[in-house]
């Protein structure tokens, strides 16, 4: 669970809405299932194999961000009776 000190307040209404919406970009979207696919077969290289990590690791980065502006943006309606 987030806790108050995890809360967003830094930015505004559009900019939590913009970060809750947000994916990776296409080309690392891309990229990362490219080297899911290699790493089912058992093709990845060692520097795939680091690569890939790094990019689970944005991934996963991503998802916590955009978790932090939803959990924001439900605690400021709350506080706004919405």
């Amino acid at each position: 669970m987030i806790n108050s000190s995890e809360l967003l307040t830094s930015l505004d209404i559009n900019e939590l809405e913009a970060l809750a919406d947000s994916k990776l970009a296409p080309s690392a979207q891309g990229r990362l299932s490219d080297l899911l696919a290699k790493n089912s077969d058992g093709k990845l290289t060692g520097d795939e194999a680091k690569e890939l990590d790094l990019q689970i690791a944005r991934s996963d980065q991503l998802t916590i961000l955009k978790t932090r502006a939803r959990y924001t943006l439900q605690q400021q309606a709350k506080a706004s009776g919405r």
